[in-house]
């Protein structure tokens, strides 16, 4: 995961000259801005405790929502809490999201997400964004996400996503989600067992973190600078 410290006009710190009131998280996470798609997103909003978060809970699951909506909505939080004066952390694991409101890039919802992506200036986007990246061995990293993904199953992950199928999100948009809901959704409608797809969900859910990780050193090669810390 990567956290992005959004300082406009504070070249990589606090001062007096540029005083804040505080900071404020702006999710990168392309399914935690769908309601009642909590425990499949590993939302865990408790942990946020009193700082405000933004861009979780902001559609409809089932609804179309793509990084060029993700864009529009960003550019209306970031600019409310710089004019509160208080800190943007953009956070998440979303690389195209990142990439999209950090770089400029132009996709604009008539451009193939595979064409060029040149640099752009884009208004009302920040421009010295100060990125931290979490660093953790694989070995630790996927009995961590075994770990977790148990957890979530106890706390009723599978009836979470029975029950956004019995609230009508078809099964094709589930599938589509990945990862917690393609899997979960499969167990549901008889293609999997239990095990299977525990078993399945946690590699692929290995599999992604690695992916992840890619999308990052490849912004890094970029030019990027990530400061990446050990957790």
């Amino acid at each position: 995961m990567v956290a992005v410290g959004m300082f406009e006009g504070c070249p990589g710190r606090m001062t007096d000259e540029c005083p804040v009131s505080g900071a404020e998280i702006i999710s990168a996470d392309s399914r935690q801005v769908y309601r009642g798609m909590d425990i499949g997103t590993g939302k865990d909003l408790d942990e946020y405790g009193e700082i405000p978060y933004h861009l979780i809970d902001i559609a409809d699951a089932g609804e179309q929502y793509n990084v060029f909506r993700y864009v529009e909505d960003f550019k209306k939080v970031y600019a409310d809490i710089r004019s509160r004066r208080s800190v943007p952390i953009l956070c998440g694991g979303t690389g195209m999201y990142i990439n999209a409101v950090t770089a400029g890039y132009d996709f604009s919802s008539n451009t193939p997400l595979s064409a060029s992506r040149a640099p752009i200036s884009i208004d009302g986007l920040p421009r010295s964004p100060y990125f931290i990246g979490t660093l953790v061995s694989r070995e630790v990293r996927n009995a961590r996400i075994d770990a977790r993904l148990d957890v979530r199953l106890k706390e009723g992950m599978v009836d979470e996503i029975r029950g956004l199928m019995e609230r009508g999100v078809p099964v094709d948009v589930l599938l589509g989600y990945g990862l917690e809901y393609r899997f979960v959704t499969q167990y549901i409608i008889g293609e999997l067992s239990y095990d299977q797809m525990r078993d399945k969900l946690a590699i692929a859910i290995h599999q992604f973190a690695k992916r992840q990780m890619t999308w990052f050193r490849g912004m890094e090669r970029s030019g990027v600078k990530i400061h990446w810390t050990h957790v």
